[in-house]
């Protein structure tokens, strides 16, 4: 069994095991995507984000 959320009607997430909510539609997973060290792609994934400038490195520090 997994974990999965939907939004209430504030925007709230509201965790559940079902998938599928009252409503009938799907809900997604709560889990983060599994990570591997032997990704292949990384390195492309990597040049498409600092092309589209989307690399946190590129952005100023947030003002806390």
């Amino acid at each position: 069994m997994f974990l999965h959320y939907y939004l209430d009607s504030n925007g709230d997430r509201v965790y559940t095991l079902k998938k599928v909510d009252s409503e009938g539609r799907a809900t997604p997973t709560a889990h983060p995507a599994r990570f591997s060290p032997d990704d292949k792609y990384s390195r492309h994934r990597v040049t498409a984000k600092r092309r589209f400038n989307l690399l946190m490195t590129q952005h100023p520090p947030p003002i806390l």
